[in-house]
């Protein structure tokens, strides 16, 4: 007989763990958080979670202060007892830093998934990492789902005419190419060459999209920079129209303005991270019943396979 599970939350992802309870059909966890007058804070389960399943529910997002709750949290559960500590991270901030890209510099993926597994987690469960080879950063079980099981059906019920799949960039080419095995389409790759972090020098793309209709699949948006300087070039290029798919919007900066201002039709994204924003070009698809199975599911550990699209 499996133990009790329970839900708790950093308290930037408070809201996404509320839905996903809801979903789960549970009520939250109570924690709470205690401050200290010079930014210090600890937090304190106010329940027994002894011998039972801990879900505690943290995206990284202003990833300094909510990844070290998120690890304070993992302590805590692993000094008060708790069986199982399963982290659910829908989006895991250091995903970028997964290698060495110049001389002298971390490998932060690495590192934030040393922490993680130091501190007593058990079980890591994310979604739609940078790189999929995040996934043995970690020395415990991660289970690595795809924002492909929501926005494939979300695609193929706008029963698009000529159809082309967009990678941004050569790493997202994989993704792309499962996306358009799925939707039968075709697809094409993005080429871009960046002078420093998001500023981008010269791009181009990879295939033909004259008269097509193109949606770029994305694994997340930050400044949207790469996502509107590709949906413009797209356009000059032939394409009908431009929409765009991707898992995490983390919209930092300018990013809302240059949507706001860029040709794209429309951005989709997830609510992996909270979205306070109010533009009508930007629709956010829910996440909270995709992560209530796949954690109900391995709670009971039965199969999660079903929620993999890709492959």
């Amino acid at each position: 007989m499996a133990p009790q599970a329970k839900i708790f939350s950093t308290r930037g992802s408070l809201e996404i763990a509320k839905r996903i309870a809801k979903s789960y059909g549970m009520e939250m966890g109570k924690v709470e958080i205690n401050e200290f007058s010079d930014g210090e804070f600890q937090p304190s389960f106010e329940e027994s979670i002894r011998g039972g399943r801990v879900f505690l529910v943290g995206s990284t997002m202003q990833p300094s202060n909510n990844l070290m709750e998120l690890l304070l949290m993992i302590d805590a559960a692993k000094r008060a007892s708790a069986k199982h500590i399963t982290v659910v991270m829908p989006y895991f901030g250091w995903a970028r830093q997964d290698r060495k890209d110049k001389p002298r510099v971390p490998i932060g993926a690495k590192l934030v998934a040393n922490l993680m597994t130091a501190a007593g987690a058990t079980r890591i469960m994310t979604m739609d990492l940078h790189a999929d080879q995040i996934q043995g950063f970690f020395e415990v079980p991660v289970d690595h789902v795809f924002a492909s099981s929501i926005f494939v059906p979300h695609l193929k019920a706008q029963n698009i005419e000529d159809l082309t799949i967009a990678s941004p960039d050569m790493g997202g080419s994989k993704r792309a190419n499962n996306y358009a095995k799925w939707l039968e389409s075709e697809v094409v790759i993005c080429y871009k060459q960046r002078k420093k972090a998001n500023v981008i020098d010269k791009m181009t793309v990879i295939g033909d999209v004259t008269d097509r209709n193109v949606v770029l699949i994305d694994d997340m948006v930050d400044t949207a920079g790469t996502l509107t300087k590709a949906a413009d070039m797209l356009l000059e290029k032939g394409a009908k129209s431009v929409q765009a798919y991707c898992t995490h919007g983390v919209l930092s900066g300018k990013a809302i303005e240059r949507i706001e201002n860029s040709k794209l039709d429309r951005l989709v994204v997830t609510d992996t991270i909270p979205q306070k924003h109010n533009s009508d070009k930007i629709l956010v698809l829910p996440i909270a019943d995709l992560f209530a199975d796949v954690m109900k599911k391995v709670h009971l550990h039965e199969s999660i396979s079903s929620h993999f699209l890709e492959n």
